[in-house]
């Protein structure tokens, strides 16, 4: 069973990510709406892969990215970033900072499973 955990504040992203990898077989999403609540549902468990935002309150996206890599527990899970930010710095930090890959939204359901199974290694 695949565990996804999917972090932003907007409820509305949240639901439209979740649906897209409910096309996937053997997933569970959780939800989360900021990088601290993410923070929290790792100390609950573990997850295989994670799709956050950025721009969040309380943490956003680039932190929780910089706190899950700098635990070895949770540095190799792969991470993608889902987010308004299109100018390349931002994408270049993201991905310097360990996420995997780098979406801009509006982003559709085929991008988020393209995305999901190459870096869980199910294509």
């Amino acid at each position: 069973m695949i565990r996804a955990l999917v972090v932003d504040d907007s409820l509305q992203l949240r639901r439209s990510v979740m649906y897209a990898l409910q096309r996937l077989t053997d997933i569970t999403c959780v939800e989360a709406a900021d990088g601290a609540e993410a923070l929290k549902k790792f100390q609950g468990g573990r997850f295989d892969i994670v799709l956050t935002d950025v721009n969040m309150p309380v943490l956003d996206g680039l932190k929780l990215v910089a706190h899950l890599r700098s635990d070895k527990a949770n540095d190799k899970v792969p991470i993608i970033i889902i987010t308004t930010e299109a100018a390349e710095a931002d994408r270049e930090r993201a991905l310097k900072l360990g996420a995997n890959a780098y979406l801009i939204k509006p982003v559709k359901a085929p991008e988020v499973l393209d995305a999901v199974q190459r870096l869980l290694g199910l294509t």
